[in-house]
């Protein structure tokens, strides 16, 4: 969550350089030139039943291919804090589709959990949100984009446990990027026509190369494989993780500030995470 909290800030700065499609298909392409030979020298070819490959291509459908969209595209209409602000609801909202759709029970704990994590995300980004709002930069549209890829990565992670138990996290990493690279690439292929690839600078290709072996391998395969050992309200919960990371590195690549109330915001996560864990809820 921390990887993917530093994607939004770095979301900001390709869509810049990039055409939405063409940036995710890139980032997409480098994933799976590394995933494709690790997972056969590791694991060989996996053998997924046909109802597997069901749930990974929703995964890769909602946590890949919509939320890349939602997310990029809401970064140019919004700021990094505002994205920042938009996702401390992933909690809340993996909490409430993981009772919806996986059945799961909802305790006491996870519903205090879930309730301090989105306090404290509240609390952090409070002085942006009025800040942005004082100058007349808020963006509804662009919100509403944001909003859209938090429940597009609720909706991942719960995907994600269909199949955690059955497939290892590196199998899921790999066919859900190559199945975005395929999602992705009519659209890619589109922009790349008009776009000028000689006027991009070396800085802006290692965005790209950050997006696909960072934020795609490391962070998937992190992921997965967490998803496979705790609960999906719990994995909701550690997605506070997401909006801290967003703000911590937008204050420091994109120069934003931090005040004392997102202190205090951090202090509300870091109890919420103590909490669940020392409640045994996973």
């Amino acid at each position: 969550m921390i990887i993917v909290g530093s994607s939004v800030v770095a979301g900001k700065l390709i869509v810049k350089s990039f055409p939405v499609f063409l940036a995710s298909e890139l980032r997409f392409l480098v994933a799976i030139i590394i995933l494709v030979p690790l997972l056969i020298k590791v694991e060989g070819i996996p053998s997924i039943h046909k109802k597997d490959y069901i749930f990974l291509f929703l995964q890769a459908l909602s946590g890949v291919f919509l939320f890349n969209i939602f997310m990029l595209y809401g970064l140019t209409k919004t700021t990094a804090i505002e994205g920042g602000i938009i996702t401390s609801t992933i909690p809340a909202v993996t909490g409430v589709l993981s009772f919806l759709i996986l059945k799961e029970k909802v305790t006491t704990n996870v519903v205090i959990g879930i309730l301090l994590a989105v306090l404290g995300m509240v609390i952090i980004n409070v002085y942006g949100v009025l800040s942005n709002i004082g100058s007349g930069s808020s963006s509804l549209f662009g919100n509403l984009l944001i909003f859209g890829a938090v429940i597009s990565e609720a909706l991942f992670i719960i995907f994600g446990k269909f199949v955690a138990q059955r497939v290892s996290p590196l199998a899921i990493s790999t066919i859900v990027s190559f199945f975005g690279a395929i999602l992705f690439l009519p659209f890619a292929l589109y922009e790349g026509c008009q776009f000028k690839f000689e006027e991009v600078s070396i800085a802006e290709w290692g965005l790209v190369l950050y997006f696909g072996l960072v934020v795609t391998v490391i962070a998937f395969i992190l992921l997965h494989q967490g998803v496979s050992k705790v609960s999906a309200s719990t994995t909701g919960v550690l997605t506070s993780f997401l909006p801290l990371s967003s703000v911590f590195f937008s204050m420091f690549i994109l120069g934003e500030e931090i005040f004392f109330l997102h202190n205090i915001g951090f202090g509300f996560i870091l109890i919420a995470i103590f909490f669940l864990f020392k409640q045994k809820v996973y």
